[in-house]
């Protein structure tokens, strides 16, 4: 069954050069939205088809807000859905003003969105919380990395698997750390790795749909299968209490061999194996919408089946002169 229909509205998605942000302005065009999608001008979801591609600066650019801001006026956006952690901060710092020029946004409160972009402060939630996460160490504390354990090596801030280094040897991760940008060393584990897809309404409900990374390439999952397990799913719903999540998230853990759950990662955003989530039968994308327009969310409709299995893989996307290329990339710059 469709999810509810809603009046057509003007959705600015940013970071859709590539998923997680392509494929939730895909899933919005097939819900009747307009697009306006934000990414790079060579990067291929800037010629995704049926969307108004648009050029704004980098998260950390000192024009961000201004450009943001008055790019929703010009174009009447109604609401914006981050699909980048970069752009979480910034957008936080501009929420008040979005809201006065009629832009939505739904999103934690500010505490919990810089708890869960920061893998330390996310870790000592969920110890504080009692959810089995990784043992970790970072800043004054990385003398106390033990010998002799499989670790991983990680920027504290970021996305995706930029900057990860695996080891064996304390030495290594010590040498690492003055390398990788504000390096947080964890414990690695092993298991089977998985990603729960999840809305937590207004009122604190929270769905989750859950799916296996059967194969993982450059941090994103190549293949990917649904099932149901309530001890996971228990855990999972802890974590997104304890950072006290709201809106479109997403938890990452391991189920390990012994069959302990751990839970390593939690975004506030969209994960960029969601359409499984929608194959396996649950809306997330059509209920995260009414939820941002102020509807209640339907829960009965994030219901999935287990042992759904999805692929992804390189597509082409576009094949044309270089003079529309150019065409299409100036005519998408914003100033």
């Amino acid at each position: 069954m469709p999810a509810d229909p809603i009046a057509p509205r003007r959705i600015l998605v940013t970071g859709t050069g590539a998923n997680p942000g392509f494929g939730l302005a895909r899933s919005l065009v097939r819900l009747g939205h307009q697009v306006i999608a934000d990414a790079n001008p060579l990067a291929p979801g800037f010629l995704l088809p049926q969307v108004v591609p648009q050029v704004i600066p980098l998260a950390d650019d000192e024009d961000y807000r201004a450009r943001m801001a008055g790019l929703c006026r010009a174009l009447a956006v109604d609401a914006v859905v981050p699909a980048i952690e970069n752009d979480l901060p910034p957008l936080l710092r501009m929420s008040s003003r979005l809201e006065e020029i009629g832009v939505r946004m739904w999103l934690p409160e500010p505490a919990s969105v810089h708890v869960c972009i920061d893998k330390a402060a996310f870790h000592r939630v969920l110890t504080e919380h009692g959810v089995p996460t990784p043992r970790s160490w970072w800043g004054d504390t990385l003398d106390r990395v033990p010998e002799n354990m499989q670790l991983v090596v990680k920027p504290r801030r970021g996305h995706g698997a930029q900057h990860v280094h695996f080891v064996e040897k304390k030495e290594h991760a010590l040498l690492l750390s003055e390398v990788v940008p504000d390096a947080l060393v964890q414990e690695r584990v092993y298991g089977t790795e998985f990603t729960a897809d999840c809305l937590v309404d207004r009122t604190g409900r929270a769905s989750a749909i859950l799916r296996r990374r059967d194969l993982v390439k450059a941090g994103l999952a190549a293949v990917s299968t649904t099932f149901h397990d309530t001890v996971v799913l228990d855990l999972v719903r802890a974590a997104l209490r304890a950072v006290r999540a709201e809106g479109l998230c997403c938890v990452q853990g391991f189920v390990q061999d012994d069959g302990q759950v751990t839970i390593t990662e939690l975004n506030v955003r969209i994960a960029g194996g969601f359409p499984l989530t929608e194959a396996a039968g649950a809306e997330l994308v059509g209920q995260m919408v009414n939820g941002l327009f102020g509807l209640p969310v339907n829960h009965d409709r994030l219901t999935y089946r287990p042992g759904v299995f999805l692929t992804n893989y390189v597509e082409t996307l576009a094949v044309g002169e270089t003079t529309d290329l150019k065409r299409i990339t100036m005519n998408g710059v914003t100033t």
